[in-house]
């Protein structure tokens, strides 16, 4: 994977070139961004670009031999720690056992979230964990002289699915062979231990910017400008959600979202049943990404409400329903009901029942906006 293959970031892409060519590389990085961010691709990237035998000035050549295997996720000194689940019952997984899935999902689902690889491992709700046996396996590899580049690298996926078991790392971490890179990649540095997280050099990832998301979509997936300019501005540079988003029309959505919230003003209790019914059959990943739509286009409203519309750069169609929005509630209103969103995903990524939360919120949607009666227009 080249830097390339990464949306945006061209500012910290340059500084870890940087770091490389001024020979400043830290044996401890994290490399700490949002979901959707390209944290990880971004790491894949960084540890191609150091092993590569023949550097451009800021990409790995993608044609020496180590770019090669790199590319393939199979440069024997490039190792990868991740979550993982029993592959039995009583049995003590360690990464490796799934290297092969892992390798597919790099190629498939470079911006997926942890749900997206539980998945694609079949682990349904079980929880992954970063086990004491996988930082036994860490600490035997880097115990072992480098194969074939001048660098031993790890990059370890999700540390905060560590435990306390990941102090046994501290020692190889602070004090680590000659010529190793440890790359932590994270979401949430609260949820990090803190003996780990003092260890390593801090790189902020920020989500990219709507336009690159916008560009990404209309080369990756073929959209026309408007379409991908929808959907960037709702994803609002996670490209993971982007790409969700497109399996589920934009304007599906929001018709969807127009359905709930007329049963919702109108007091319609057999509306709002059969709507409840209908997002309960859609599983919990589309529950969240609903929700999280509904929360994107109250953004919008608010900026268009604030900033005007010369200044955001939004669709027509989206400038329409977003105006409608504004007429529903004032910005108060908007924030308390975002306030709500957000606590609703919260507890649906916990397994929440959907129905009762569904029923729950229409009820507190209803209360916010009792006093704006107006009917969204189909």
């Amino acid at each position: 994977m080249q830097f390339s293959n990464i949306i945006g970031l061209q500012n910290i892409k340059q500084k870890l070139v940087d770091m490389v060519h001024d020979n400043r590389i830290s044996h401890g990085l994290l490399f700490l961004g949002k979901e959707g961010s390209g944290n990880l691709p971004l790491a894949v990237a960084f540890a191609q670009y150091v092993i590569c035998e023949d550097k451009q000035q800021n990409e790995a050549c993608g044609k020496c031999a180590a770019c090669k295997k790199a590319a393939e996720f199979i440069h024997p000194d490039i190792h990868f720690s991740f979550p993982v689940i029993p592959k039995k019952t009583g049995t003590k997984p360690v990464s490796n056992d799934y290297i092969t899935e892992w390798r597919e999902f790099l190629k498939n689902y470079p911006y997926g979230n942890a749900f997206d690889w539980l998945q694609c491992i079949g682990a349904e709700n079980k929880q992954g964990n970063i086990t004491a046996e996988e930082c036994n396996d860490i600490i035997r590899k880097f115990s072992l002289k480098s194969y074939e580049s001048e660098y031993k690298i790890l990059i370890l996926w999700l540390p905060e699915y560590l435990g306390k078991e990941g102090n046994k790392l501290l020692k190889l971490i602070e004090e680590p062979p000659a010529k190793t890179i440890f790359i932590l990649v994270a979401e949430n540095e609260e949820e990090i231990l803190s003996t780990i997280r003092s260890r390593v050099q801090l790189v902020k990832i920020p989500l990219p910017d709507t336009k690159d998301v916008q560009t990404a979509l209309i080369k990756g997936a073929g959209l026309f400008d408007d379409n991908a300019l929808d959907i960037a501005n709702l994803s609002e540079g996670n490209y993971r959600n982007a790409l969700q988003l497109l399996q589920h029309s934009v304007s599906d959505w929001q018709q969807y979202l127009r359905d709930w919230l007329n049963a919702i003003l109108k007091g319609g209790h057999p509306a709002i049943t059969k709507l409840i019914e209908e997002i309960n059959k859609q599983g919990r990943e589309k529950q969240k990404q609903f929700l999280q739509y509904f929360n994107q286009s109250l953004a919008q409203s608010i900026r268009l409400r604030i900033l005007g519309n010369e200044n955001v750069n939004i669709s027509s169609q989206d400038k329409d329903f977003a105006e409608r929005l504004n007429k529903i509630a004032s910005i108060s209103q908007q924030e308390k009901i975002i306030e709500e969103l957000d606590k609703a995903i919260y507890y649906i990524e916990r397994n929440a029942n959907a129905k009762m939360l569904f029923h729950a919120l229409s009820i507190k949607l209803r209360y916010i906006i009792q006093h704006k009666t107006l009917i969204l227009t189909k």
